[in-house]
């Protein structure tokens, strides 16, 4: 090594001479330069030298991306950086998660546009970015690649939406193939159920998803493979002594105590609740409650229910529930509107986009099934199916968590019977569904009968909603229940 070493500098020290010569001494000395040849070894190991240093000077000189986070509309001017997928040094390719963040409505995953090497994090874990500052630095493979301002894409922005984000609980699995055949279609990720391991999005997926929004049919995928869930891990057999039918309870955790107070502060959906909850206050809740017999509509689910089941999907009570209140507010449409804060104007709404409270692993959310007075009692278990799973997979985006103009909470399928739902603003009623009970009533004849019963506890905003229209809507949205056959006639 120290050869060759020395041999570099005496064939550098030859050249720098030769040339010196040249310049100072004119033509005549090019027939010295001749006899004094740099040998081929030498030539070679200074050209390499030569070249790593030149390459060394031009990584320096590469141009360095800066994100920043842009406005997520609605509002939200700070988020909470969940989780940092790489550190400082790190390479990344484009679709590589870099950041995990947490806004007031959910949670969304920043993706690499770039090829390159990470310089900077501007924020650590736990940290609260703010709307318009930098997230990362990047430091790009070339120049050419910078075609506009780098901004980090954020919900507001959907023309990229579903290349450079996704909404959700955790990091969406999807190989770089799949995030294209989505971006060229115009799919978002956040919207699609993963059925490959650990809920990693296959090509499949999104081709039955492309399918379902075009109404075209795939040969080669299973029916409704878009709305199925990956199933529950195989548990093991209840033992012989165990009576038929009567599941083990639940496997729970057993709590730690640690005998210390622990204050964390409010971040996510936790500090959403506080916005919404502390804005319903203002709110004079009107309360009426009611009871429902669903004896024939328990009878109904049951003969199509096995048929709803061979196109796909599971037919709870719940599509009937949403359905009947959307044909009751074509009767009571201020039930659907909403009023401005100064309480100098009512809006009603068009569309029944009845929001479904769900309990979720990241809290209470109310996805909202869109346009409800359109669809079908199938058409609408299907949109709860969808909504359902992705809610269990932590991908409810802002799309399904907004628009919201109506809510039915369906807390009897915890338990309980009788609520006190508080009203989410800007919408102006709320109703809460109690558990469904086998209890003795009078039949016509005056016979002690076995009978379904649901109690119903309904908030209206006192300001827009007096009591006799409260009643009234609650007496009409029973009698399609306690009558489903009547559902036929208002249906379009």
């Amino acid at each position: 090594m120290a050869a060759v070493t020395r041999g570099s500098f005496s064939a550098l020290r030859v050249l720098l001479t030769q040339q010196y010569r040249r310049r100072s001494f004119g033509p005549q000395n090019l027939r010295l330069s001749r006899t004094e040849p740099v040998p081929s070894r030498w030539a070679a190991s200074l050209q390499t030298s030569c070249s790593r240093t030149l390459h060394t000077a031009m990584a320096r000189h590469r141009p360095v991306v800066q994100f920043k986070l842009s406005d997520i509309g609605e509002g939200i001017m700070e988020v909470t950086v969940k989780e940092w997928y790489v550190k400082e040094g790190d390479r990344v390719s484009q679709f590589d998660s870099i950041c995990e963040v947490q806004s007031d409505k959910a949670s969304v995953t920043i993706t690499s546009r770039y090829d390159g090497v990470i310089r900077r994090l501007y924020y650590d874990a736990d940290a609260t970015a703010l709307v318009g500052k930098p997230l990362v630095d990047i430091e790009t493979e070339s120049a050419s690649e910078l075609s506009q301002e780098d901004v980090v894409e954020t919900p507001a922005m959907a023309h990229e939406e579903h290349t450079h984000q996704e909404i959700k609980g955790h990091k969406t699995q999807a190989t770089p193939a799949v995030r294209r055949l989505a971006m060229e279609n115009n799919i978002k990720l956040s919207e699609v159920v993963g059925t490959g391991k650990d809920g990693r999005i296959l090509k499949e997926d999104i081709l039955n998803f492309l399918a379902k929004q075009t109404g075209a049919i795939l040969p080669p995928a299973p029916l409704f493979q878009e709305i199925q869930t990956p199933g529950p891990a195989p548990v093991a057999a209840p033992p012989l002594s165990a009576p038929a039918g009567v599941r083990p309870p639940p496997a729970t955790p057993r709590p730690v105590f640690t005998g210390k107070d622990v204050t964390e502060p409010l971040k996510g959906f936790h500090k959403a609740m506080v916005k919404t909850m502390t804005a319903a206050l203002k709110i004079p809740h009107f309360g009426y409650c009611d009871e429902v017999d669903l004896s024939r509509l328990v009878l109904l689910r049951s003969e199509l229910k096995p048929v709803a089941e061979r196109r796909g999907v599971k037919l709870s009570y719940l599509p009937f529930f949403i359905k009947a209140a959307s044909l009751s507010l074509l009767h009571f449409p201020i039930l659907n509107s909403t009023l401005d804060e100064g309480c100098q104007n009512i809006t009603f709404k068009a569309s029944h986009n009845i929001g479904v409270a769900m309990d979720t692993s990241q809290g209470l959310l109310v996805p909202s099934v869109k346009s409800v007075q359109l669809l079908s009692v199938f058409q609408v278990a299907q949109e709860l199916t969808r909504l359902q799973a992705l809610g269990a997979a932590g991908q409810l985006g802002t799309a399904e968590l907004s628009g919201g103009t109506f809510t039915l909470s369906n807390i009897g399928s915890i338990g309980g019977t009788y609520a006190k739902p508080v009203i989410l603003p800007p919408e102006v009623a709320i109703g809460a569904l109690g558990k469904i009970q086998v209890l003795p009533r009078f039949d016509p004849d005056g016979q002690v009968k076995a009978a379904h019963i649901m109690k119903v506890s309904w908030s209206a905003d006192h300001r827009l909603i007096d009591g006799a229209t409260m009643c009234r809507f609650s007496n009409l949205w029973r009698e399609y229940l306690e009558n489903p056959a009547s559902m036929v006639l208002d249906l379009k």
